[in-house]
């Protein structure tokens, strides 16, 4: 039997035990912002994973697609909130997104 350190025996693990990263923390917070012709711009907030490298922030908002229910984008207007918009990410300046309309569907009311 040949000397040395036996593996299966370990006295203590080098280095511990690592922490738990926080997902959060490397995301950023983005302003989504709607065409002019409705009465309210700032639709909400989105999530986007921060420039890392050659990945860059701006590239993942592009093209995805947020829906709205009509209601909240006309002041004064819960009688449209049967109808939801649909809008697409297309441009991205600063913390803002700039969307484009892109469709509309209706909910059967029960």
């Amino acid at each position: 039997m040949a000397v040395g350190k036996n593996k299966r025996i370990s006295k203590g693990k080098k280095g511990g035990k690592k922490k738990a990263a926080d997902p959060f923390a490397k995301k950023d917070w983005y302003d989504i912002k709607a065409p002019s012709i409705f009465e309210v711009r700032n639709i909400g907030k989105t999530l986007v994973t921060r420039t890392q490298g050659t990945k860059i922030a701006s590239e993942g908002l592009k093209h995805r697609v947020f829906e709205v229910s009509l209601a909240d984008l006309l002041k004064d207007s819960e009688d449209q909130a049967y109808r939801k918009i649909r809008f697409r990410a297309e441009d991205v300046q600063g913390r803002n997104v700039l969307v484009n309309f892109w469709g509309m569907t209706s909910q059967r009311t029960s």
